[in-house]
């Protein structure tokens, strides 16, 4: 296999930009930017995430059982190279943006357009990335978008020409 076609062609596959959160019983809070997202049922409302498995994200996603993706929209670039790093919690915020807590006990981030809150309905333990499957259990609009909602979304190419996922 061509190494180089490889990259080009899995990074034509175009990602928006999340910021996944969730919290232990412990009260470990983690957060992270993840873009390996898709809706994979209706009915039940399910998604698909990819979550590296080394990060501190995954393992307490796994023991809480639940989390919440907060969708950042246009413009919020650096909320989304916040979460590169591991969260800091801190007066009512984590890394700098305010939250607050979900109907599951997840973070959701006050600035962020929308934010889904899941259960986990299964992992698919393949790679260096997981497949956390989640359900549905809350939704909300913080920022009705204009237009087409998929297009009030941050994408993986606002966030700079050497900014990549994927290959």
């Amino acid at each position: 296999m061509d190494a180089d076609a490889k990259k080009t062609a899995l990074r034509m596959i175009p990602y928006g930009i999340y910021v996944l959160t969730a919290e232990s019983a412990d009260g470990t809070v983690a957060a992270a930017t993840v873009n390996w997202v898709t809706q994979s049922s209706f009915d039940p409302p399910l998604v698909a995430i990819g979550v590296k498995t080394d990060s501190g994200a995954y393992s307490v996603l796994r023991e809480a059982g639940n989390f919440a993706l907060n969708f950042l929209g246009k413009g919020q670039q650096g909320a989304a190279f916040t979460f590169f790093k591991p969260a800091e919690v801190a007066d009512g915020a984590i890394s700098g943006e305010p939250y607050t807590s979900g109907s599951n006990g997840a973070p959701l981030l006050t600035n962020a357009i929308a934010s889904v809150e899941f259960k986990v309905a299964t992992v698919v333990e393949q790679g260096d990335h997981h497949i956390v499957v989640g359900e549905v259990t809350e939704a909300r609009v913080n920022t009705q978008p204009e237009g087409r909602a998929d297009h009030a979304v941050l994408h993986m190419g606002e966030l700079g020409d050497n900014v990549f996922y994927g290959g």
